[in-house]
């Protein structure tokens, strides 16, 4: 058998070695990016297995920081070095500002009706305008500040029950109900989860079921005679997409219904939000306007600000809790910063004017955007015609995806990027605001998300209630803190972060 075998492969390495060697003429001549080896028909989808972004790490640090994969019958390009980033999204950001048309992204958009995954055009950039004058502008970001104060102090309340009892909380789930709580009462009008109209658990299992439904399918990786189609059909991820997107529409048609009761006078609202805006505008159009707002463009842009706006700051706040419990000194400092700088009375809280007293845990903020980007690949993208980049030819309809994380972790750029020290931002002009590419956790140009400020914002003053009030430590039966990623679109701690609130003397 094995000398039939070796027969076999004789005979046809005369064939293999001129495909292969045509191949390479073929690329060469064409000056495309270098590949890994690639399988028939597959592609390089073998090779991507595990976390996606750190296996494109592994796969840029043998082939190259422009690298091109082959996933089915769609051509990829993964740019891992911050030289490439900055071609892609600022020299070339034009060319390649749009959306592929993934069956994940186009379901939970309604057909591109949305910010996230729109493609790039009149609709997108009219619907992006709205958002950001009406909601993510930092002029309104500010005018949401009682409602973070409100909520973090209703936060330190429920966790200084549990520190009296000396009993450990999930952060986890903590953090994500405060972060839900903000978001509801900002853009909706009010916190879902004081009417019982859903529940705390019930909106992190639609949040993490929805991004796990918005990745690549086999239907957009093999489109070609229904292939992919069928595979997903037999695999059932057509039922589970669909079932996801139930589940994600009917909490975002609730919010707009209450917003409808609203206008016909059946509740009255505290004051008008964008939903509100939204239905003003659709109702006051014109009827020869080029850009018509529909119910759907309502519905796209809820679901956007719901899965976009509530993990994000919860994963951030969760990843930058565990680092300091793992690095006591940088833990001691920042507290040490905060109780020396903010004093306040027992009956008062912390305002968010405070922060500007902190310079110390803005660095802790910043090295854990670094070092655990809520997103580490940015949302891809697609080339609407043919460039260069690192001079290489990019043909047109070329997925882009940009490993953000591999960025930060860069040698060439970061000194020990693998570690948590918030000091190497002193004096260091590279920020998280899409300038400087070496960091790039909430992207860079057109398509950069418009909602950091709203983040930001959530995460550096809940930090600073979590510090400034208590203590923290494992429980005493943790063997440690473990640091596991897991997730697809967002990268979360696989296990809950369970802590003990320690009240501070």
């Amino acid at each position: 058998m094995v000398t039939l075998l070796s027969f076999i492969l004789l005979l046809l390495f005369p064939v293999l070695f001129s495909l292969i060697y045509t191949k390479k003429i073929k690329y060469s001549k064409h000056n495309l990016p270098p590949s890994p080896p690639k399988l028939p028909f597959i592609g390089n989808l073998h090779q991507l297995r595990g976390l996606l972004h750190r296996r494109l790490h592994d796969l840029s640090k043998k082939h190259g920081p422009v690298m091109l994969l082959h996933l089915g019958f769609v051509p990829v390009l993964v740019v891992s070095s911050s030289e490439a980033a900055e071609e892609v999204l600022k020299t070339h950001d034009l060319e390649c500002c749009t959306r592929p048309k993934a069956l994940g992204m186009q379901t939970f958009s309604r057909n591109g009706k949305d910010i996230g995954f729109a493609s790039y055009g009149e609709e997108w950039r009219e619907l992006r305008k709205l958002a950001v004058l009406e909601f993510l502008n930092a002029k309104r970001v500010q005018s949401f500040r009682y409602i973070r104060e409100e909520e973090n102090d209703l936060l330190i309340k429920k966790l200084t029950e549990s520190a009296l009892k000396q009993s450990p909380v999930d952060l986890s789930k903590i953090l994500f109900s405060l972060t839900a709580s903000i978001l509801f009462r900002s853009a909706f009008g009010q916190n879902y989860f004081e009417s019982k109209q859903i529940s705390k658990e019930k909106i992190e299992e639609l949040m993490f079921e929805a991004l796990a439904n918005m990745t690549f399918k086999f239907t957009d990786l093999f489109p070609v005679a229904g292939i992919g189609w069928f595979i997903d059909f037999v695999l059932g991820e057509h039922k589970r997409l669909r079932n996801a997107f139930l589940e994600v529409d009917s909490f975002v048609r609730k919010v707009a219904d209450d917003h409808l009761k609203n206008r016909h006078g059946e509740i009255t609202p505290d004051r008008p939000d964008i939903v509100d805006v939204m239905f003003d505008m659709i109702e006051k159009q014109e009827q020869d306007e080029s850009f018509k707002l529909t119910t759907d463009h309502v519905h796209g842009v809820i679901s956007d600000l719901f899965l976009a706006g509530v993990d994000t700051s919860a994963i951030i706040m969760i990843w930058a809790m565990a680092e300091l419990i793992r690095n006591p000194r940088v833990m001691k400092k920042a507290q040490e910063e905060i109780r020396t700088s903010i004093t306040i009375k027992p009956e008062e809280r912390i305002s968010e004017e405070d922060l500007d007293k902190v310079q110390y845990l803005k660095l802790v903020v910043k090295e854990t955007l670094r070092l655990h980007p809520a997103a580490p690949l940015l949302l891809p993208r697609e080339t609407m015609s043919p460039l260069k980049i690192q001079g290489y030819n990019i043909p047109p309809k070329t997925l882009l995806i940009v490993n953000a994380w591999a960025i930060a972790q860069d040698h060439k750029h970061w000194e020990n990027p693998e570690e948590f020290i918030p000091e190497r931002f002193m004096d260091c002009p590279v920020d998280y605001k899409g300038h400087s590419f070496e960091m790039l956790p909430f992207g860079s140009g057109r398509r950069m998300c418009p909602g950091m400020a709203f983040g930001i914002a959530t995460v550096e003053l809940g930090l600073l209630n979590l510090l400034y009030f208590f203590d923290w430590k494992l429980p005493e039966e943790s063997n440690g803190m473990d640091m596991e990623e897991s997730g697809d679109v967002t990268t979360v701690k696989k296990t809950p972060l369970e802590l003990v609130p320690i009240l501070r003397s």
